[in-house]
C-alpha cells in the first residue's frame, strides 16, 4: 500500500470511536482492522444530542477517546465540545494522498463534473462522495496516480489538508438541516479551498453570485493559485470545444469547460485536445436523463434535483416542458425563486408531490397551469400520460429531497421510471 506508514501513523496508539456505521463506517473499520490491528476501537450506531448509541442499544454520554472518525451525515453539533479528534475518512485520506487528489465539489453538477474530469484523464481513479469510499481505493494508489474525488460538504467540513486541484462549482441553500445557518453550509463547502497550500489550484465559478462573493469575502485566506472562470467569458477555441459538449444546458456547459480547464492543466495539453474525448462522455443517470418516448411523450428522469436552481436549469435546458412534476421531503429551502420563474414561464401542466410540493403549490398567486397534488408515483406517471400532448416533455425534477417516500434520489428515479416503463398505448 503506497504511503502505508503515513496513514498507519495517523490511526497508531490511539483510543478510535467509529461514529456512524454505513458504508463509510464499515470501511473505517477495515482501515483500522488492516493498518492497526491491536488498536481499541468502538462503534456507534448513531450519535445524538453529545451522546452515542452502542451496537448493543445502550445510550452512553461518556467519550474516552482520542479520535472519534465521523461518517458525513451526523452533523457536528450533534457532539459534545470536541476533547478529542473529530476527523473522517476524508480527512485521514487527505493528509496523506491529498497531493495526489483533485476535489470536485458544489451544491449542483458535482457527480456529472467529476465523472468529465475522470473520463478526460484515462488511468485516474474515482472515487468519494459518488459511492466508492476513498479507502477502497488504497490498493490501487501509485506515485503518479490521478484521484478525481467527489466530495461532499459533510465529508469537507472537517479537513485539514485539501486537494491539490479543488473545484466549487456553484452554491446553492441545501442541508439546512445539517447546518446551523446558510453561512454554514458555505462554509463547509469553502474548506476546499481554504485549506488549500501555495503552488495548490483552485477553480471555482463566478457566474454564482453566492460564490463569487464567498471567495471574494475570504480571498486573502486563500493560499493557492486561484482560477476563477465563466461561461459568458470563454475564448473561440472554447467555444468550439463545449459544442462538442453531449449534455444539454447551460450549466452543463460550465461544468465541461471547466473539467477540460482542470484536465488541461494536469496534461499541460492544450484544450482542443479534449473535443473527441468530451463528445463520447455520457451523463449519468437521474440527471437530465433521457428515459425514452412511452405514449408519444418524451420523458425525462433529474431526480438529483433537490433545489429550486437545478429545476430551473432543467426546464431551461430542455426549452420545451409540458408536464412537470415538483416536490417532496421539505427542508425548508426558499422556493421563491422557483416559484417566480414559472409564473413567468408557466408550464401546462404540474405535478406537486409530499410536503414540499404543497409549500410550493401554497405560494403561487397565480396558476394557469392544470395541476394535480399527489404522492402516489403510480398515480402521478398515468395523469402525466393523460395530460401531457402527444409529442411533449415530462420532466421529474422535484426541487425537493426524496426522503418522505424514497431512501435516495436514485431510487425515486428509478420508481419513476418503473412506472413509465408500464405505460400502454391507451394509459
Amino acid at each position: 500500500m503506497y504511503r502505508e506508514d503515513q496513514l498507519r501513523t495517523l490511526l497508531a496508539g490511539k483510543t478510535i470511536l467509529i461514529a456512524g456505521y454505513g458504508r463509510e463506517g464499515r470501511s473505517a473499520e477495515h482501515l483500522i482492522q488492516r493498518l492497526v490491528p491491536d488498536a481499541q476501537y468502538t462503534i456507534a450506531s448513531q450519535v445524538e444530542n453529545g451522546k452515542w448509541k452502542t451496537e448493543s442499544g445502550e445510550w452512553r454520554t461518556e467519550w474516552p477517546f482520542d479520535m472519534v472518525i465521523k461518517s458525513p451525515g451526523i452533523p457536528n453539533f450533534q457532539f459534545p465540545t470536541f476533547n478529542f479528534q473529530l476527523t473522517s475518512l476524508t480527512d485521514l485520506f487527505l493528509q496523506v494522498y491529498g497531493d495526489l487528489t483533485i476535489g470536485v465539489t458544489g451544491t449542483k453538477g458535482k457527480s456529472t463534473t467529476a465523472s468529465l474530469i475522470h473520463h478526460l484523464l484515462p488511468g485516474s481513479i474515482l472515487a468519494g462522495n459518488i459511492g466508492i469510499p476513498l479507502f477502497d481505493i488504497l490498493d490501487d494508489l501509485r506515485e503518479d496516480s490521478i484521484v478525481v474525488a467527489e466530495l461532499s460538504c459533510h465529508q469537507l467540513e472537517n479537513i485539514h489538508r485539501a486537494p491539490h486541484i479543488a473545484v466549487l462549482l456553484n452554491l446553492f441553500q441545501e442541508h439546512l438541516d445539517h447546518y446551523e445557518n446558510y453561512l454554514g453550509y458555505k462554509m463547509a463547502k469553502l474548506q476546499i479551498a481554504l485549506k488549500q497550500h501555495s503552488g495548490d489550484h483552485f477553480f471555482y465559478c463566478t457566474d454564482n453570485d453566492e460564490l463569487r462573493e464567498l471567495v471574494k469575502s475570504y480571498e486573502l485566506s486563500v493560499k493557492s493559485e486561484r482560477h476563477p472562470y465563466s461561461i459568458n467569458d470563454i475564448s473561440s477555441v472554447e467555444r468550439q470545444l463545449l459544442d462538442a459538449c453531449p449534455l444539454e444546458g447551460e450549466h452543463n456547459r460550465s461544468n465541461a469547460l471547466v473539467a477540460c480547464r482542470v484536465a488541461s492543466l494536469v496534461t499541460r495539453q492544450p484544450l482542443k485536445t479534449y473535443s473527441l474525448k468530451l463528445k463520447t462522455f455520457q451523463g449519468l443517470h437521474h440527471r437530465m436523463e433521457k428515459v425514452g418516448t412511452y405514449c408519444g411523450i418524451t420523458w425525462y428522469d433529474d431526480s438529483i434535483s433537490t433545489i429550486p436552481a437545478a429545476a430551473i436549469a432543467a426546464v431551461k435546458a430542455l426549452g420545451r416542458v409540458d408536464t412537470l412534476i415538483l416536490g417532496g421531503f421539505d427542508r425548508g429551502i426558499d422556493y421563491t425563486p422557483l416559484v417566480d420563474f414559472l409564473q413567468q414561464n408557466p408550464i401546462k401542466n404540474v405535478v406537486f408531490v409530499g410536503a414540499a410540493g404543497r409549500r410550493i403549490h401554497s405560494q403561487f398567486s397565480i396558476l394557469n397551469s392544470q395541476f394535480l397534488i399527489e404522492d402516489d408515483y403510480m398515480k402521478i406517471v398515468p395523469w402525466c400520460a393523460a395530460h401531457t400532448p402527444q409529442g411533449g416533455v415530462v420532466l421529474l425534477s422535484p426541487a425537493a429531497a426524496s426522503y418522505d417516500a424514497f431512501k435516495n434520489f436514485e431510487h425515486r428515479g428509478d420508481f419513476y421510471r418503473e412506472q413509465i416503463l408500464k405505460l400502454t398505448p391507451n394509459s
